[in-house]
């Protein structure tokens, strides 16, 4: 007989590796038959991590479907922040925007990349840690990753950027040291070329919540450096133009 899928149950072993700051072979788990069964499963997480902040990050499935979690911890800080280590800990400079008012679900006639951009009330550059309790990360099972929130292991946001750098943010010169350590040095480049691509498609997505997408929601929109593991706890300090984010990693 097979086994059924227990959300609470994963994200109570979820919740565990993740405490215990320890990974599993995604081949030891039951992971979700679908989307549905693993948003059941990062709901759990999220209660269980007791996050409340209205903070999220958007990403797109290998099939193409949206899909989106929670960032936690989560700090606002332009420098001072400090969020716990792992080993395995990576690390992505990014670009935050914060809604200045709704974009409901709507049917029909889809958000135009136009609109999203009008509802934006700022721009903030922002850093995300991710470490997932599945060793490998979405690379077998992303249905799984996206019970485990996506990775996300936390995020500092960081200084408000002019608007116009959700239109310009690519090539734009960034430099990025840890522990004294230079990990990036180059024009930040998003995986898609426009940083708005994964949060135009989520807005278009009608399978998200109805609670998504409000007013005073932050929304990270992916990465500007690649994925940088993080060896050691230290400090971070990027350089983005002129703007500047420092803040530490460390041990627990």
């Amino acid at each position: 007989m097979t086994k059924a899928f227990d959300p609470r149950a994963l994200a109570a072993r979820l919740y565990s590796l993740r405490q215990a700051g320890t990974q599993e072979a995604t081949s030891t788990f039951l992971s979700p038959a679908d989307l549905h069964q693993a948003m059941e499963a990062q709901h759990f997480l999220a209660a269980a991590d007791g996050i409340s902040s209205n903070a999220w990050k958007v990403t797109v499935s290998p099939q193409g479907q949206a899909v989106s979690g929670p960032l936690h911890p989560y700090a606002e800080s332009v420098s001072g922040a400090d969020i716990p280590w792992y080993p395995g800990l990576k690390f992505e400079t990014e670009i935050a925007v914060r809604l200045g008012k709704d974009l409901p679900i709507r049917t029909g006639r889809p958000y135009s990349r136009a609109e999203v951009v009008e509802a934006i009330s700022t721009v903030h550059l922002g850093a995300e840690l991710l470490v997932s309790a599945v060793r490998e990360s979405g690379s077998v099972s992303f249905l799984l990753f996206a019970a485990d929130r996506l990775g996300n292991s936390g995020y500092v946001l960081g200084p408000k950027l002019d608007d116009s750098l959700v239109d310009t943010a690519g090539g734009t010169p960034l430099k990025v040291t840890h522990a004294g350590r230079t990990i990036y040095d180059g024009p930040a480049e998003h995986p898609k070329g426009d940083v708005l691509t994964w949060l135009v498609d989520y807005a278009n997505d009608g399978l998200r919540p109805e609670t998504s997408l409000k007013a005073g929601a932050l929304i990270t929109t992916g990465t500007l450096s690649g994925a940088v593991e993080l060896p050691e706890p230290g400090e971070i300090d990027i350089l983005f133009g002129d703007a500047r984010l420092t803040f530490s990693v460390s041990k627990t």
